[in-house]
């Protein structure tokens, strides 16, 4: 570790001998000492590492060692292919270590006598010779010097070991055997402290900055710590600002503590790190405290420098009180001065002061270079401080009436041994006649003679001067001339020798920016090889008087003395002729004059050395003589904005096709005076500019016109005149934006990467005018320089960098530029691969905007991916996740995907902060997701309004947007579609103040679509109108409405009976104002007032009439109301005629009857019906102006009804009550009222409909009393039934199974029992099963009862069912005694008897009989029959006394058994004759 020392540190003086020769002698001893050493392997590599080191970078110890005299040392900075320096090389000859490894002194000697040694000497220069004898004194100088080390720590180890064996000595505070030395470095480079401790026990070590303990995990990758073999080492990664401080590491255990320091200071590289206005980094809050000192700095900037105006050759300055509170003693802040974001340093031309509270820039000798935007930046620990304002610089007076102004930004921008080019900017001022040409001078420095150098004037801003004498410095200048005369000259160049490159880049050092890296490489003599050819041979600029060459120097060894001869051949012949005949050239760029202009020629380049001359490179293409750049077109659509009383800020479109822009002259002038001034004396490379200096109050035109090197363009349109005034806001002062930020890679291919990033959070109040990108190599994760993209700044967030190389890694940064200047540039990206891409789903979305924030909506905008994929894109999928959620909470708002670039997102939740991301998908599949958007909180901002819909009293249509947040800058951009809209013909805007219009021209079917206005330069606010189908239709018919206004009104004109049958016309008018007027018109004749006509216009309520008394036939035809209102009119119409009119005309007759009838008794409700719930039919009608003596008399059919109980009068209503109705109550009643007033008559017919329609109320009562749907069994079948309340025969009643009407047959019935209405379903089976309805029919709707019999219900009733059936048959079969048989049979003795009885029953019976209940069997003298099955016989031939008794008959069968009884008296005939007497 301690064998390489950094660059800075081997120029301190601490860094002594002492110490060297201390750490060389413990390497040594440790190299020699024996094998119980382990590092003695690794450490001999150090040495010899080191003594690489020491040949390579000592220049002073080699010439010490060496007893012959140094040669010249070859450079060992490795370079890349700019001839940049990015490190460090030491070479390893392997002839070196040959002869140190394998030969004697003596071997030398002789070889170094014998002809071959002197034949290689011969051949080749002396320089190997002088090498190898330095080298041998410097080994046999390092072997007697490694031979006193190598005792010396012998020595010193033995001493050592004695120590060691007393305990005592063990143990001993902690040492630091190499101290961490101090640093400065560059600002974002890294660096390193280091220290070794020793000491018993092992002692803990702690890192300290400004005496606050360093902690790597609170600030992640900015602090790295490490510990190996007691060397302990602090890495500061990304040094700023901040990490200038003091460190301290302290060692510490049980027998002490040590600490030691080491500074380490922090610069800023001003000439190519950063030379714009940096952000100062923080750790803290905006106004925390700062570390170092513990407070906070607040810095004020008063008594400011305003625009200033001044001439060539006067003297300016600039100054600012700066007051920093607190104020401490001896605290010096940093203050700096910039020109347009380039930071300035002292010179001739610029003096700057620091008073301690004031800071003044002298600008000593004005010149057109110095006009631009000043800027005073006062740093201090807590942040920094600026103020801006621009200093405009006007041409000095001409010597000679009418001449130019002199050229301005003189510059050498390609110096060798023997030509300059130089170029310069044209003036702005002509004097009134073109600009013939230029003549350049030039002066050599040291001397005051000034040589022109062209004969003739060029008017190329670009000349290459010749005759210059090599090695010294030249000074230049330009002059202008016209018809009228000369300019004055220009300011004077920079110096710049006249000299080839390489030997200029020799001239200025060996040092390079320490790049932490060593690269070490291995190089062989290559002495005699020619060179191969060069390559990549190219024209790099071509005009009619120079072509420059450009080429890489060959591949391979021996480059060494390389020099090169240019040859050209004109195109179309072979012959190739040597350009630099005499002195071939050192760098590999050449500039050829002299060239035939017109002619067209063809280059190549060879490479030669002292071993002779190479082949030559491949020619280039055919290069015509000529100048290639033209003239810029002019620049367009020139805008003038007020900013401030005496300035106007001016707008345009950029030059179409310009090539090497250098930028734009812009001119006023005040209306009507045609005299054209400059606003600018130095060309800005934006399209916009603040003209100060104007008058207030006067109008003024501008015009603009680009310039390049081939000259001015012509003018661009004048612009519309505008009133110089103070803008809103009054002109507020702009600054340079801040960084973009999220850089991605949107597209990759071979050679280029297509960038995507996100615009800056702060614009710097103005509109950022476009980017630029840089970028840079990194090869083994070590960056190169950063070179630039792209000249013209990009106004879209994407670009495509070219000329890249396949398989190599990149960085990238992004800077925004607005009308105040380029910002500073962006972090660097993260290193990305120039690899082509092969997937087959597109890239990812990028340019992710958020608009319309409200509470629970927002609306995306995106851009589709630049990278396609292997089909073209189809479709979105937008995500959405809580910000604070986890990943996995990403979630989608749209299952299908959208074809559009913009999506309404609903349903946010209030208050909750929410991020957002895009995927394309094509037939592949989904594709990469885009950057996720910032948080936003779905919050609608207070003061936030909606674009509003108005038609104006013309009917012009026009979308207006107000927002109350407007500034001085902001813009209303109106989109379609969130497209923004270029085409002025469908839609204008317009806009005043904080508001905006857009006015649609003719609105039409292809305005459809989705409006909506941002408004720039604010917190996001926006808002968009949707203009549907339904929508356009509904302005349509309202802009017709205000296009031809008419009087609205509320009611058209309508006709109403009043009365006594009169007659009203009337409408009435929504609004209608005091000079309203009407005109009655009938049959295009106006009325007017009169007996007929009464007319009434109530202006308060819009209300207007006309009263007729009465209708005749000649009032047939249209009535007409006309109203007028000012500039509204309306009519309305009413046509009577025809059929209206009679109708119109008998109604209004029979009012004038029924008015004159009320005089009497009368109707007041004529004679009608009512239906009660117990289903009796009640005829009433109500009467009234009735007296004592007024009689009502019923008729039916004509027939008087006489008074009954059924006939009522109560409270002014005649009643007739009919109970139990039916066919024979039909017929016509009517009621009549009489007295001496008159009489009246009410009838009620109830025949046909009449009584139908009764009947139907009747039925429609009885059906509504129907009880719900029963089921119930019997021995036949299943029954379904309801009651009702009354049963009617007329009732018509339909019952339905499944829907469908039932046909009746002998195994379904129906039927009525009183109340009840059933349906018997005999011999039930499944097929019966389902849903039963009874209908009732009313004549309307009807009513309808349902049961559904199925499932458990026609199982339990067929069940019962079964059982009944069961019943019935066991009763219908079971053995009877039918008759036949008497109770009492009184015989006399000695006759016959004979009894028959009929014997029913299935199965046929058995028969059995009883006398006195004992059973008795047939015999001769009793005999008994049963015949047929049916009859039974009992027959006594004889009977005596013996016979009397009880008989009995008992039939049985399995259903049961029945007996019959008689009793059988004999008597004889004596002892019934004695009775008798």
């Amino acid at each position: 570790m301690s064998g390489s020392i950094p660059f800075y540190q081997k120029h301190h003086l601490h860094y002594d001998r002492g110490y060297r020769s201390k750490e060389t002698e413990s390497k040594l001893s440790q190299y020699q000492s024996s094998s119980r050493y382990t590092a003695g392997s690794s450490t001999s590599t150090t040495s010899r590492s080191r003594g690489l080191k020491v040949s390579s970078h000592s220049g002073l110890e080699a010439s010490r060692l060496s007893p012959v005299p140094k040669r010249a040392k070859p450079t060992y900075l490795a370079v890349d292919k700019d001839n940049q320096i990015i490190g460090y090389v030491v070479p390893i000859f392997r002839g070196s270590q040959e002869y140190a490894a394998g030969l004697s002194d003596t071997e030398e000697a002789r070889v170094r006598d014998t002809a071959a040694y002197m034949a290689r000497r011969d051949l080749f220069t002396s320089g190997l010779e002088m090498e190898r004898s330095e080298l041998i004194s410097r080994r046999e100088a390092m072997r007697g010097s490694a031979e006193r080390i190598s005792l010396n720590k012998r020595i010193h180890e033995h001493e050592e070991h004695f120590k060691r064996m007393n305990e005592d000595s063990l143990m001993h505070t902690p040492e630091f055997v190499i101290k961490p030395r101090s640093h400065t470095v560059w600002e974002k480079q890294c660096v390193r402290l280091h220290c070794t401790v020793s000491g018993w026990p092992d002692p803990r070590v702690v890192w300290y900055k400004n005496n606050v303990a360093i902690d790597p995990l609170a600030s992640p990758g900015k602090y790295k710590l490490e510990s190996r073999y007691n060397v302990h080492s602090l890495e500061i990664n990304r040094c700023d600002f901040d990490d200038t401080a003091q460190y301290r590491v302290s060692a510490m255990n049980s027998k002490g503590e040590l600490s030691a320091f080491a500074s380490v200071v922090v610069k800023r590289f001003k000439g190519e790190i950063e030379e714009g206005l940096p952000e100062p980094r923080r750790d803290s809050t905006e106004d925390g405290p700062v570390s170092e000192y513990g407070i906070t700095f607040k810095t004020h900037i008063v008594d400011k420098f305003g625009v200033s105006f001044g001439r060539e050759g006067e003297t300016m300055s600039l100054g600012c009180t700066v007051i920093i509170y607190p104020a401490l003693h001896r605290y010096q802040p940093e203050v700096q001065w910039y020109r347009d974001d380039v930071l300035l340093s002292a010179s001739k031309w610029y003096h700057m002061h620091w008073s301690g509270d004031r800071a003044t820039l002298t600008l000593t000798h004005l010149n057109k270079e110095d006009e631009g935007l000043y800027t005073l930046r006062v740093t201090t620990k807590s942040g920094y401080e600026t103020y801006s304002a621009y200093v405009f610089v006007r041409d000095a007076d001409a010597e000679i009436e009418g001449a130019p102004g002199a050229p301005l930004d003189v510059r050498c921008l390609d110096a060798n041994k023997d030509y300059i080019i130089v170029t310069w900017k044209q003036p702005a001022v002509d004097g009134g006649n073109s600009i013939l040409g230029y003549f350049v001078d030039r002066c050599e420095v040291g001397t005051n003679h000034w040589i022109q150098c062209n004969d003739t004037p060029v008017k190329f801003a670009r000349f290459p001067v010749t005759g210059l004498v090599e090695g010294r410095s030249y000074i230049f200048r330009v002059r202008a001339v016209n018809k009228s005369g000369m300019s004055h000259p220009s300011r004077v160049s920079e110096p710049v020798a006249a000299m080839d490159p390489a030997d200029r880049a020799r001239m200025r050092g060996t040092s390079a920016p320490w790049t932490g890296q060593i690269i070490v490489t291995e190089e062989e003599p290559a002495e005699g090889v020619v060179p191969g050819r060069p390559l990549e041979l190219q024209v790099t600029e071509a005009t009619k008087n120079y072509v420059v060459l450009s080429w890489k120097p060959p591949a391979g060894k021996g480059l060494e003395g390389v020099m090169y001869y240019v040859e050209k051949c004109v195109s179309d012949t072979d012959s190739w002729q040597r350009v630099n005949t005499e002195i071939p050239v050192k760098s590999p760029r050449f500039a050829l004059f002299d060239l035939a202009e017109g002619k067209s020629y063809s280059f190549r380049v060879r490479c030669c050395n002292s071993a002779g001359v190479g082949e030559p490179s491949d020619p280039t293409e055919a290069t015509t003589v000529g100048d290639k750049l033209d003239i810029p077109s002019a620049p367009s659509k020139v805008i003038p904005t007020n900013n401030t009383d005496t300035s106007v800020v001016v707008s345009w479109e950029a030059s179409r096709d310009a090539k090497e822009l250098v930028g734009y002259y812009i001119e006023a002038s005040m209306v009507g005076s045609n005299v054209w001034e400059p606003c600018n004396n130095k060309p800005v490379n934006g399209t916009r500019f603040f003209c100060h200096g104007l008058i207030t109050g006067e109008k003024y035109v501008f015009r603009v016109r680009a310039v390049n090197a081939a000259g001015l363009s012509q003018f661009s349109p004048d612009s519309e005149p505008v009133e110089v005034k103070a803008a809103i806001g009054g002109g507020i002062p702009h600054a340079s934006p801040a960084p973009p930020y999220g850089i991605t890679v949107l597209e990759c291919v071979r050679d280029s990467m297509v960038l995507g990033w996100k615009q800056p959070n702060f614009i710097g109040g103005a509109d950022i005018t476009g980017y630029f990108v840089d970028y840079r190599e990194v090869i083994d994760g070590v960056p190169g320089r950063w070179h630039e993209a792209n000249i013209r700044a990009v106004s879209e967030r994407a670009y495509r960098v070219s000329d890249l190389k396949e398989n190599k890694k990149y960085q990238f940064q992004v800077r925004a530029a607005n009308m105040a200047g380029v910002g500073i540039p962006s972090l660097p990206s993260d290193t990305f691969l120039c690899e082509e891409w092969t997937i087959a789903v597109p890239g990812p979305p990028y340019d992710l905007q958020l608009r319309e924030v409200r509470s629970d909506s927002l609306v995306l905008l995106w851009k589709p991916p630049v990278y396609q994929g292997r089909d073209p894109v189809n479709g979105f999928y937008i995500d959405i996740k809580e910000a604070e959620a986890p990943e996995e909470a990403w979630r989608g708002v749209n299952t299908k995907a959208t074809e559009k670039t913009y999506i309404k997102i609903k349903n946010l939740k209030e208050a909750e902060t929410y991020v957002f991301r895009v995927r394309a998908q094509n037939k592949a599949g989904v594709g990469k997701t885009s950057d996720v958007t910032e948080p936003v909180p779905a919050l609608t901002k207070p003061g936030t309004k909606e674009i509003v819909v108005d038609v104006d009293d013309d009917g012009i249509v026009s979308l207006n947007f107000e927002c109350c947040d407007v500034t001085q800058d902001s813009k209303f951009v109106w989109s379609k579609n969130y497209e923004e809209m270029t085409d002025s013909s469908r839609l204008t805007v317009e806009t005043k103040g904080n508001k905006s219009k857009a006015v649609f021209s003719t609105l039409g079917e292809e305005d459809i679509g989705i409006y909506s206005c941002l408004v720039t330069h604010t917190d996001g606010a926006s808002s968009s109108y949707t203009l549907s189908e339904e929508e356009l239709k509904r302005l349509l018919v309202i802009s017709h409405d205000h296009k031809f206004p008419i009087i609205p009104l509320k009611s058209e004109l309508a006709v109403e009976l009043l009365e006594k049958g009169r007659v009203r016309f009337w409408l009435q008018a929504e609004k209608i104002s005091a000079n309203g007027k009407v005109d009655y018109v009938f049959n295009d004749n106006v009325l007017s007032q009169g007996e007929k006509y009464k007319m009434n216009f109530d202006k308060n309520t819009g209300v207007i009439e006309m009263i007729m008394e009465c209708l005749t036939p000649a009032d047939e035809g249209t009535f007409t109301f006309q109203l007028t209102d000012g500039k509204a009119t309306n009519q309305s119409s009413l046509v009577l005629i025809g059929d209206v009119f009679k109708e119109l005309q008998k109604e209004s007759e029979f009012q004038k009857k029924e008015w004159h009838r009320k005089q009497g008794p009368h109707f007041i409700e004529y004679l009608g019906y009512e239906v009660t719930p117990e289903c009796c039919v009640v005829l009433k009608c109500k009467v009234g102006n009735m007296k004592k003596d007024t009689t009502a008399l019923w008729y039916k059919d004509g027939r008087e009804i006489k008074a009954d109980n059924n006939l009522g009068f109560t409270e002014g209503v005649l009643k007739l009550e009919i109970a139990q109705i039916s066919k024979k109550d039909s017929g016509v009643y009517e009621v009549v009222l009489k007295d001496d007033r008159g009489k009246d008559t009410s009838t009620l017919n109830l025949t046909d409909q009449g009584f139908k329609d009764l009947m139907n109320e009747v039925f429609s009562f009885i059906a509504n009393s129907s009880t719900p749907l029963k089921i119930t069994s019997t021995d036949q079948g299943i029954r379904l039934y309801t009651f009702v309340s009354y049963y009617n025969d007329l009732l018509q009643v339909t019952w339905h199974y499944k829907d469908s009407a039932i046909a009746f047959s002998d195994r379904i019935k129906s039927g009525v029992v009183g109340e009840q209405l059933w349906l018997q379903i005999s011999e039930p089976t499944e097929k019966d099963m389902g849903k039963y309805a009874i209908e009732f029919s009313d004549g309307k709707g009807g009513l309808r009862r349902t049961v559904e019999l199925s499932g458990q219900a026609f199982d339990d009733a067929f069940a019962e069912f079964q059982r009944l059936k069961a019943a019935a048959i066991a009763e219908r079969n079971r053995a009877r005694v039918a008759g036949g048989l008497p109770d009492v049979v009184t015989i006399q003795e000695g006759k016959a008897l004979n009894l028959t009885c009929n014997i029913s029953g299935d199965p046929v019976p058995e028969v059995t009989w009883l006398k006195n209940d004992r059973e008795i069997t047939s015999d001769d003298h009793c005999i008994l029959k049963f015949e047929s099955g049916k009859f039974a016989s009992f027959t006594i031939t004889g009977v005596n006394t013996s016979d009397s008794g009880k008989y009995s008959i008992l039939v049985k069968n399995k259903y049961g058994t029945e007996s019959a009884d008689f009793t059988v008296s004999v008597f004889i005939p004596d002892e019934a004759g004695s009775k008798k007497k």
